[in-house]
Formats: structure tokens, sequence, C-alpha cells
């Protein structure tokens, strides 16, 4: 079993840490190009998945929900997400992506080549491999 101090163990986590860092980085950079915070194209990302209440969207993104009211403020400000009556029960609200937001979100992601990149010179089961093992590192296995 690894310990917290092993070096290969060490190696890997620094290694986590430089790629999301340059992820962010690259996230932060593209966001800017549309005049988006890194935050804000996060969520317009999420949203332009599926519209989802406020809750939901601030546990994706690890924070309280009303930070997530202001960044969706800001983006229904600009004409890229809207509020809308959850059809399960009326009295929630979801937040949506706008079609020019759902735009928006692709051409950042379009952009985007950190990722990406990398990923395309893994083959298909290399990636298969990693993303299984990302997910067991998150405690995700059952998706």
């Amino acid at each position: 079993m690894a310990t917290r101090t092993d070096p290969l163990t060490l190696e890997v986590v620094e290694l986590i840490g430089d790629v999301v860092a340059r992820y962010h980085q690259e996230y932060d950079e593209a966001a800017s190009v549309h005049s988006l915070t890194g935050a804000q194209a996060r969520v317009l990302g999420l949203l332009s998945i599926e519209a989802m209440p406020m809750r939901r969207l601030a546990g994706h993104l690890k924070c309280e929900p009303s930070n997530v009211t202001g960044i969706v403020d800001r983006l229904e400000a600009r004409g890229l997400a809207e509020r809308r009556p959850d059809p399960a029960d009326r009295r929630i609200k979801l937040a949506a992506a706008t079609d020019a937001g759902r735009r928006t979100s692709r051409e950042l992601r379009a952009t985007m080549d950190f990722a990406r990149e990398p990923l395309g010179e893994l083959s298909a089961g290399e990636r298969t491999v990693l993303r299984d093992l990302l997910k067991r590192m998150l405690g995700r296995t059952e998706e």
C-alpha cells in the first residue's frame, strides 16, 4: 500500500497538481477571450449540458449557493444564461444556458487544447484506464 511519503506517490501528486494548474490556466485564458472569469465559464459549461438548480451548481463548484447566484446574475445580464421554473417543482428555479450561452461555451471549449491534445496521444484503451482510475480516486466507481 502506498504511503503519503513514498517517492512514487509524491511524484504522482505533483504531476496531478501540474495538470490541474495548467488546465485552470488555460481555462482562465480561454474564458478571458470571451470576457468571462474562469468561474463564469465553468458555470456556463455546466449549464450548457443541462439546466440545474443553484444548489447543484454550487455542489459541482464546491462553493456556497450564494456565490453561484452572483455568477448566474452576471451571465444572465449578458444574455448567456436564464432562470426558469423547474417543470417538476415550480417553486425551484433552474439556471440554464441560452442559445448564446451554449454557443459561447462551445467556442470556449474549442480553443482549449491543453487537455485535449495530450489525451489525443493516448489510445482509447489508455484513456479508458485513465478515466476509470480518476473515477476510482474520486470515489465515483458507480458512474
